[in-house]
Order: structure tokens, then C-alpha cells, then sequence
């Protein structure tokens, strides 16, 4: 099932984001990764820094696990 409300809020997002310049981009990602580490830290009761760590080193792993992957379909 369709959600017409979804659909229109996702429509009425690209179209902002699509008006703003490269820079204003690149300081929305920023920003929102900003608050995913801090929404991060926060549940998992972590410093900020010690969620940044935490978060780098998962994305560090899946990295790792994705290159293994693809090296041993070969």
C-alpha cells in the first residue's frame, strides 16, 4: 500500500534539496551525520567521540567483510 502523504513529503524533499547549492549539500550531509553520531552516542550511552569510534570502526568492518566477499566470488 502507497502512502500519497509519503510520496508527497519525499517529492516536497527532493525538490528543496535539488534547489540548494553544492555547498548547502555538503553542509546538510555534514550536519546530518553530526546528529546521527550524536543520536547514536545517546542510545548507546557512548561520548561523542567514543560513538564516532564505535561507528568507524562497524563501517570499517563491513568494508572489510564486503572487499572478502567479492574477493572470494572470483
Amino acid at each position: 500500500m502507497r502512502s500519497v502523504v509519503a510520496e508527497w513529503l519525499r517529492a516536497e524533499d527532493r525538490e528543496r534539496v535539488a534547489a540548494m547549492t553544492s555547498g548547502e549539500r555538503v553542509r546538510l550531509a555534514l550536519a546530518l551525520g553530526d546528529q546521527a553520531v550524536a543520536d547514536y552516542a545517546r542510545n548507546h550511552q557512548l561520548s561523542l567521540d567514543e560513538a564516532r569510534q564505535r561507528l568507524r570502526e562497524i563501517s570499517d568492518g563491513s568494508r572489510r567483510s564486503r572487499k572478502a566477499d567479492r574477493a572470494s566470488a572470483r
